[in-house]
């Protein structure tokens, strides 16, 4: 198992800022990385139709024999995970990490006065997993957002230009208002506008992703358990599979991975 890839998946291409943590810090591993995009965003989406969307896919990395899981999804982590963690780690051995609490961990540490904001998905925001995770830590006062249209906007490949600082503004505002010092990117599409979000919360918030954190899970987690691939003396070759269109996914992920990403096959 130890040369078998690192199982990925995202809604779409936001799972990448992930896939490019891993990569940085893992460089001997294989990624395999599915976005699910006939199907995105998932934020929007009913809990139980996104439960069976991302087990539907996690089945797939399974059956093509990863020896790891990686829920590069805010949303389908907070809505799969309990179900992950059954089948595939109870039933099979086979590790699932998620990226909620990550990023929950490193928001506490980032944080001077304890006032946190959260954006996420509609979803996410609703499954109330960011409070869960940072009920463990008493004396937070978290202020939440719901940004339904960050992630389209970025799976259309918009980063920039007066629509979506309209969003930003409409989003962020009350956020910056409520005087919260960290924010939470609780999206993994979400730094891919880190640009705009930044621009509007200002320089004395600190903004918080998932990607670095969950790829130190990752590593730890693929140590502790000796799962972790020897040093070869060729690059690992990584997969990429998407549900929805190749070629506008391919393009996407070329300009937000980068060259690892050779071609897009079709699932």
């Amino acid at each position: 198992m130890n040369d078998a890839p690192i199982g990925i998946f995202d809604s779409g291409v936001g799972g990448l800022t992930v896939a490019r943590a891993v990569l940085d810090q893992l460089p001997h591993e294989q990624v395999f990385y599915i976005g699910d995009t006939a199907n995105a965003p998932y934020g929007p989406k009913p809990l139980g139709a996104v439960r069976a969307m991302a087990m539907s896919v996690m089945d797939e990395l399974v059956d093509e024999g990863v020896k790891m899981l990686v829920i590069a999804c805010n949303t389908a982590s907070a809505v799969a995970l309990p179900d992950a963690r059954e089948r595939y780690e109870v039933k099979h051995g086979i590790p699932v990490i998620e990226v909620i609490r990550p990023a929950a961990r490193r928001a506490v540490l980032q944080s001077r006065t304890g006032k946190i904001g959260i954006i996420a998905t509609k979803a996410t925001i609703e499954s109330r997993a960011y409070e869960d995770a940072f009920h463990v830590t008493p004396g937070l006062e978290i202020v939440t957002k719901a940004c339904p249209m960050f992630a389209p906007l970025v799976e259309k490949g918009v980063t920039s230009g007066p629509e979506l600082m309209a969003y930003a503004h409409e989003y962020l505002d009350p956020v910056k208002a409520e005087g919260v010092d960290t924010l939470v990117l609780g999206c993994t599409h979400y730094p891919l506008l880190t640009g705009a979000i930044s621009y509007i919360m200002g320089d004395d918030v600190s903004l918080v992703s998932s990607a670095e954190g969950t790829a130190r899970d990752v590593y730890k987690t693929l140590v502790n358990l000796g799962l972790d691939a020897p040093q070869a003396a060729r690059p690992p070759r990584h997969k990429f599979q998407c549900t929805g269109d190749t070629r506008s996914f391919r393009d996407l992920a070329q300009r937000f991975l980068g060259p690892e990403v050779k071609g897009v096959e079709a699932l």
